[in-house]
Formats: C-alpha cells, structure tokens, sequence
C-alpha cells in the first residue's frame, strides 16, 4: 500500500471515562489520555459545499527514544478550513501532520476526527497525502497512477475507476496526458499527477507535507493557485507543512508557528481571496512570522 496514494482509517478505539467532555457523535479516536479543551474557529466563505473533516487534538505527545517532540499540544481545525505549519527544522511539524494522519502513533493525548454536518452523512471520507516527491509508479501510465488513489475504496468496476481518474486529472490540467509515461512529464505535470492522485477519492482531509518545495518559482505559483481553486470548489479540509512562509500565507485562512512540540503563535490571515502577490497584508503578517522565527526585527 502506497501511503501517500491511500491512507486506511484505524478502527475507533474505545473512550475510558478521564472527566473530559465527550468527542461529539462519529468522532474516531486515536488514543487516549488528558482532557484538554479544543479552540473553537469558523471555517472560511467560499463557494464549494463544505465537506471535510474537522480535527481535534488534545494534549497530543509524541516522543522518539525518549526526546519529546510534541508536548503537550491542543489543536482545533475546522472542517472545510484550510491551515498552513510552520517551523524551524525539527520543530515537530512534520510529526504532527503524521499523528493527524493516523502514520505515526501518539505517545499519550487524543486526535478525533469528525465529519462536517453537510448533506447527506455517508462513511467517514478519506484521508489522503501530498509529499514533495510525487512517488509515481514509472511502469503505470499516467491514468493508472492516478486510480491507485481509489485502491480499497469500494469504488466499482475498471472502467468506473478509470473514468475517476481521467476527471481527476480534468480537473488539474492534465486531460491530455492520461496515456503517457511519467517520465514524459515536467516536474511540475508530475505534482500535479500526485495531486489528481491524492483527490480521486474526494478525500475529507487533504495534508500537504511541502509538496512544492523541488519546484521553480513560477511553476510553484501555478501549483499553489490550482491548490486552491479546487480546495476552494470541493471544500475538503487542508494542512499545509511548509517551510516557505509566503506561500504560508498566500494559500491558508490560517498560520500555526510551531516551536519546540508546541503552538508558538497562532494567526488567522484575514485577506480576502482571490489573493495578490506583494499584497501589504500579505507582506506584513509575513514579516511577523518571520520575526517570531528568527528572533529579530522584521523590516515589514
């Protein structure tokens, strides 16, 4: 099974009585232990019906060998919302993306998971990756790779799967390239094949763990519009890892700075969308970022 291509979701665990209040009806449970309160945040406007998974975290730890990496984190995301992690190496962001995604198992603390109350209520969506690399299959054309994000989802026939596919890859440009070989592509056609792939299943929640890093500036802008036109049109929820803090704060309604296993700073970015690049709000929430960073002044 390719994690990126196809995350299963853990059976609910059994919640023991710790004198916190209930997860709410369908919330699935990772492990267990503390009973600290999840902030309360709106998701943002947009046009697509809000279909994601909300997110919540409760006195999250997470050690290796013995080294605290997360400590003691309570975190809240709203379904449909759309998040950007930032840090320092190390910082733990990367861990945390993993806990929320059920890859990595939590040391002690809680992670619900809860599907938005919008239309009809189905099985829980699915949760799906983007990595920076995009872990194409060489041998399976194009089309092909992108159904290996319906593997063990129920979903029909051959040619049903295929016809998932072929809209996927509609959807982000790439109609014309479902017969081709990966190694035909652009690194950034590649991406977006990794992205078709990541959102075939219409995923509930979509992580990002630095997908655009390897790319160059302008076909990085492309990838980061296209991101969040369909975000915006299928309303999955997003989490960005990122080391870029402008393209932090050029795609999500919402920046975590994560320091030492903690959440440092917390900060909405309140800049309507469609966004502009050099936007002064952009620039300056940037420079405070930057400044909680590095620890120094920032000139924005």
């Amino acid at each position: 099974m390719l994690l990126d291509a196809q995350l299963r979701d853990k059976p609910p665990a059994r919640e023991p009585d710790t004198g916190a209040p209930a997860l709410s009806q369908g919330e699935r449970v990772a492990t267990l232990s503390g009973s600290a309160q999840p902030s309360s945040r709106s998701s943002p406007d947009r046009a697509g019906e809000q279909r994601g998974i909300a997110v919540t975290v409760r006195d999250l730890h997470k050690s290796f060998d013995g080294n605290a990496v997360i400590a003691g984190l309570d975190l809240f995301l709203p379904a449909g919302g759309f998040t950007a992690v930032v840090g320092r190496s190390g910082c733990g962001k990367s861990t945390l993306l993993r806990l929320i995604l059920g890859l990595e198992t939590p040391t002690s603390g809680r992670i619900g998971l809860d599907e938005a109350e919008a239309g009809p209520r189905r099985s829980q969506r699915p949760r799906r990756i983007m990595f920076q690399e995009p872990r194409l299959l060489p041998w399976a054309r194009v089309v092909d790779n992108v159904a290996v994000g319906l593997s063990g989802t129920g979903t029909g026939t051959k040619a049903e799967r295929r016809a998932r596919a072929l809209a996927a890859l509609e959807e982000v440009g790439l109609a014309d390239k479902d017969g081709v070989w990966p190694a035909t592509l652009s690194g950034g056609q590649r991406q977006r094949v990794a992205l078709a792939r990541a959102l075939v299943s219409g995923p509930g929640l979509l992580a990002l763990d630095e997908p655009l890093g390897a790319l160059d500036a302008l076909t990085r802008i492309g990838m980061q519009d296209l991101i969040e036109r369909i975000w915006r049109a299928q309303g999955f929820t997003a989490l960005l890892v990122t080391h870029d803090v402008a393209e932090a704060v050029a795609m999500a309604d919402r920046i975590l700075v994560v320091d030492e296993g903690r959440i440092a700073l917390d900060l909405r970015v309140d800049v309507p969308r469609p966004r502009r690049r050099g936007d002064p709000d952009l620039a300056r929430l940037e420079g405070r970022i930057l400044e909680h960073l590095l620890g120094t002044p920032s000139a924005a």
